[in-house]
């Protein structure tokens, strides 16, 4: 696979058309025309869909994939069409008529406006100089929306070899096309297992806990039962109502802390540095069993010790404290309230700009967003060309920090996407994050070696 023969020559023709709905009746040939004119009707924007066209709500997904291989572009450009393209939401305009609504529109795509390949400089030869194109090249990236006159997606192919990879792909796609799983979802399935190029990627699913059989449960077994189960209940009930007390102030009075971390109003305006580092999956799977918790609670887990130390660290320098221990100091400031949001679905609402001004709020009044999302179990490759990480995450929210946990295979992929004015080194939180993962897992090796 060192040649572009080499990639053709992976059956391309194994990769399957994504299935769109079926034609429930095929019209006779002098009717052709008028029928796929129906089947190209303008369908309106979604709720969610028009929240994300926003002015303060203009998000954008970007998926980061190195690759082990050199990149050919001719391999994706026959392959788009049958695939990525096949979608509607991927071959349609957005187009605003009718006393403003918003519409998709089909229309013709010229991959030639989508797929874009930078000129390299032949004199960046190092993988540490490589790493800071790309991280220079998406912070660019950041600073710009996707062109509304086209579908809104765009597709970068980087032939540099970084620290990480020999190549990336970074996938770029307005948030009004979907969520991040489904767009997560419909990318993977332009690609293939390396050891079965006809298979899909294939997602790791919930682990359902082995009952150990019925048991005979006497009388006061029952009545125990049936104790814990009101509790549970009357719990549930409680900490729902808490929560939605809590949900509520937030969106009316209730801020986080003005810590570090958090700047002022305006940063869904400015662009993002992003940077990822990629830890073992393992080491976070050793942690869970230890612990008997899920993975999601892991990643959160050592967020908030990575997120305690490095602003443990930038109080302490902030104070000009002298002390060469910084870090073994607590310069926290007392009660610190500071929380995360996450990206959800919106149902249909009074009106989409109530609905923005709300979500608004939401985000101003939080300090972060996170996500974590489950990636595939085996090696893929995108058109044959071998995956060696995969990164996603979004820009243009109101946080000024994002943080996205992503799976692939054996390996965890850390991301931030940041507003530099307020974090202007996030590699050391990145750095500290994984030091915390690392940490806690020094920790239950030892326990466990001592028992």
């Amino acid at each position: 696979m060192d040649s572009a023969e080499g990639i053709r020559l992976r059956k391309l023709q194994a990769l399957r058309p994504i299935q769109t709905k079926p034609i429930k009746e095929m019209p006779q040939s002098s009717d052709l025309d008028d029928h796929f004119l129906k089947e190209e009707e303008e369908e309106p924007l979604s709720p969610a869909g028009r929240l994300f066209h926003e002015p303060n709500f203009n998000i954008h997904v970007i998926a980061i994939m190195g690759c082990k291989t050199k990149i050919y572009p001719d391999v994706f450009k026959a392959n788009l069409p049958h695939t990525l393209l096949k979608h509607p939401r991927f071959s349609s305009l957005l187009d605003k008529k009718d006393g403003g609504t918003m519409k998709w529109v089909r229309t013709k795509v010229n991959l030639d406006k989508h797929i874009i390949i930078p000129d390299m400089d032949s004199n960046m030869n190092s993988s540490s100089s490589g790493d800071k194109y790309l991280e220079d090249y998406i912070y660019n990236l950041t600073k710009t929306t996707i062109d509304k006159s086209r579908p809104l997606w765009d597709l970068h192919l980087l032939n540099i070899k970084t620290s990480e990879a020999e190549s990336v792909v970074i996938f770029r796609t307005h948030h009004s096309l979907g969520d991040g799983i489904s767009l997560m979802s419909l990318l993977l399935a332009c690609m293939r297992q390396i050891s079965n190029p006809e298979a899909l990627p294939t997602l790791p699913t919930a682990a359902k806990k082995k009952n150990g059989g019925p048991t005979k449960i006497g009388f006061v077994g029952r009545i125990w039962r049936c104790f814990l189960g009101v509790w549970w209940v009357l719990q549930l009930l409680r900490n729902t109502f808490v929560d939605v007390l809590v949900f509520i102030a937030t969106a009316l009075f209730l801020k986080d802390t003005q810590t570090l971390i958090k700047g002022p109003s305006g940063s869904e305006f400015k662009p993002r540095r992003i940077v990822f580092k990629i830890v073992s999956l393992d080491d976070m799977k050793l942690i869970k069993n230890a612990m008997d918790v899920t993975i999601n609670d892991v990643a959160v887990g050592i967020t908030q010790a990575g997120l305690s130390k490095y602003l443990n660290r930038r109080y302490g320098l902030d104070q000009d404290n002298k002390n060469t221990q910084i870090e073994n100091n607590n310069n926290l400031p007392n009660k610190i309230r500071l929380r995360s949001i996450l990206f959800v679905n919106i149902r249909p609402s009074g009106g989409i700009q109530k609905a923005s001004a709300f979500f608004q709020r939401l985000f101003t009044s939080t300090t972060m967003a996170f996500s974590n999302v489950v990636g595939p179990l085996e090696e893929i490759g995108f058109y044959s060309h071998p995956m060696a990480y995969l990164a996603a995450t979004t820009y243009g929210q109101a946080n000024e920090l994002m943080v996205n946990f992503q799976s692939y295979v054996n390996k965890m992929t850390i991301v931030l996407s940041v507003d530099e004015d307020t974090i202007p080194n996030p590699h050391q939180l990145n750095e500290d994050i994984a030091e915390s993962l690392k940490l806690i897992k020094d920790f239950i090796t030892k326990k466990e070696l001592a028992n």
